[in-house]
């Protein structure tokens, strides 16, 4: 899944220009009606609805690429296994993981090591499939052959085309820094000051045919979605951070993720073909870069009014933290494995804000999904940032079952599928990279310029469907404390049911511009509201599911 260039690229220039907001710090708590802000309506929800009423704790795992346990504003949140003694060797609780105090990561080796880049798992099956069908002569190969042959030729394209575009998207990358800096430097001119605010770029005269003009619209794109940006050496950092991030992570598509040579896997020591193999890894579970799952974490379950940072959504919540997702593709196995450790050590909700375009080995995660239906665990999932149609083009993981039940495909009943949408109630309200799908998308939830936890106690703001998936589990989360007894079908049910209907023509993803109807993109046709859905819980099931 894209997720670290989204907002680079809008700097850079897209069709998601949006007009500044009135603060884009926490505008996903804000209420349309109070604040003209499309947010999901969660402080008015804690102003009228919960303040006074008992809540019990929900454990929510994140299933992502490590967690900074010890941030300031989640170490009080964090779940630790009870039945585990931190630190002494010992399988205390006798569930197969040694010291998992916070959670387990599944991409780690008995020796402490981790995986951080890996290979995308398009690559793996070239690579698989290559020793195989490299000198194979199509016309002697048997049905079951020919579909594994075709492909091999299909990743195979892909590989090698995507390979040599990183490479030149590498150089363009580092071609365009110096430029962008000029730019900068000229508004720095123009202003005589270092201080930055809108009210002075809105002030520069620009004369016809100056070159200042998008320089001046650039530097208004980077303090609009950075609010902590004052200054024009503030701006400068922004972006030799992000154009680092950016070399960063083309680099790695060139040396790791489309590189068939590269194979990590032996780190982890497990035995890779034995898919039903579940006792491996290590507890570390920030691993070598935890920003992703930091602030996924935040999202939902932050500690709130504390004074610092942010607000999660969720108030009475323990963060379990499960490690599968390296730089590059998770692996099905490893997915799978985390799915069951968290159903199985208590979590009730769990994120999955990651997703790629191929498969291993679906079964296994099918079955995962069946044993976490099984044990009342709501899976809460990433619909994409390609801006694409998950009706049309398939992503992995799926609420599809791969088995046929009936000649149907049949679908799990314990899973929701989030597009992101941003702080515009307009035309402009999808995000522009966000995936859709009337039939594979439920809902739509805030994921533009979301603030939240980083790690080593900062915080910053990211887009993409990584943060909109959060914003959900947050709502299940909340419905879930204050109502324990509501079962998944039913908070599944109240979260689809209560969702803010936009009756409105909105900008297609990855169009020219192209209207549609907004209910045309997802099942319900409307954004997630804690408020509403709150209001439905107690409609329909009041004091009942509060006990």
């Amino acid at each position: 899944m894209k997720k670290i260039l989204i907002l680079l690229t809008f700097v850079l220039g897209t069709n998601m220009v949006f007009g500044q907001a009135p603060s884009l710090k926490g505008w996903h708590h804000m209420d349309l009606a109070q604040d003209s802000v499309p947010g999901i309506s969660s402080n008015k929800a804690y102003a009228e609805i919960l303040k006074g009423r008992k809540s019990t704790p929900v454990i929510v795992a994140v299933i992502d690429g490590g967690v900074d346990y010890m941030h300031e504003d989640l170490k009080d949140i964090m779940w630790h296994n009870p039945g585990e003694i931190p630190g002494d060797g010992i399988d205390n609780d006798k569930n197969g993981y040694i010291d998992d105090v916070y959670g387990w990561n599944f991409i780690g080796g008995k020796d402490g090591r981790n995986v951080n880049q890996d290979n995308l798992e398009v690559t793996r099956l070239y690579r698989k499939y290559d020793y195989k069908y490299k000198d194979a002569d199509p016309a002697k190969l048997n049905k079951k052959q020919k579909k594994e042959y075709d492909l091999y030729l299909k990743t195979k394209e892909i590989v090698e085309k995507e390979k040599k575009s990183a490479a030149e998207k590498l150089e363009n990358f580092r071609m365009r820094k110096e430029s962008l800096f000029k730019s900068v430097d000229k508004v720095a001119k123009a202003l005589k000051d270092n201080n930055l605010t809108f009210d002075q770029l809105d002030s520069l005269k620009v004369e016809e045919g100056s070159d200042l003009a998008p320089s001046i619209m650039m530097v208004k794109r980077i303090a609009m979605t950075q609010p902590d940006i004052n200054s024009i050496d503030a701006i400068k950092e922004f972006l030799n951070k992000e154009f680092q991030r950016a070399i960063d992570y083309f680099s790695a598509k060139v040396l790791y993720q489309y590189n068939v040579d590269f194979d990590p896997r032996d780190i982890v020591g497990d035995n890779y073909e034995d898919s039903s193999e579940r006792y491996y890894g290590n507890n570390d579970v920030k691993g070598p870069d935890a920003s992703h799952g930091t602030h996924v974490s935040g999202i939902i379950a932050a500690v709130r009014n504390n004074g610092i940072g942010m607000n999660g959504i969720a108030d009475n919540v323990k963060i379990m933290a499960v490690r599968v997702v390296p730089d590059g593709d998770e692996r099905d196995k490893d997915v799978a494995n985390g799915i069951r450790y968290a159903a199985d050590n208590g979590a009730k909700i769990i994120n999955m804000s990651f997703g790629k375009a191929f498969k291993w080995d679906k079964k296994v995660v099918d079955k995962a999904v069946r044993y976490a239906e099984k044990k009342g665990v709501l899976l809460i999932h990433a619909a994409g940032n390609d801006a694409e149609d998950n009706d049309q083009i398939i992503h992995y993981p799926s609420d599809n079952y791969e088995k046929r039940m009936w000649f149907c495909r049949k679908n799990a009943k314990n899973w929701l599928e989030i597009g992101a949408n941003s702080y515009k109630n307009d035309s402009m309200f999808v995000a522009g990279f966000s995936n859709y799908g009337k039939k594979n998308v439920d809902l739509f939830a805030p994921g533009v310029s979301i603030y939240s936890t980083t790690p080593e106690n900062t915080y910053a703001s990211y887009n993409g469907t990584s943060m909109a998936t959060p914003v959900v589990a947050g709502v299940a989360a909340v419905l879930k404390s204050y109502f324990p007894k509501l079962s998944t079908a039913q908070l599944k049910e109240i979260i689809m049911d209560s969702v803010q209907k936009k009756n409105m023509k909105v900008i297609k993803p990855g169009s020219d511009g192209t209207l549609v109807d907004f209910s045309d993109l997802c099942v319900t046709g409307g954004e997630v509201n804690l408020y509403n859905a709150l209001v439905l819980a107690i409609q329909k099931y009041g004091n009942k599911a509060a006990k």
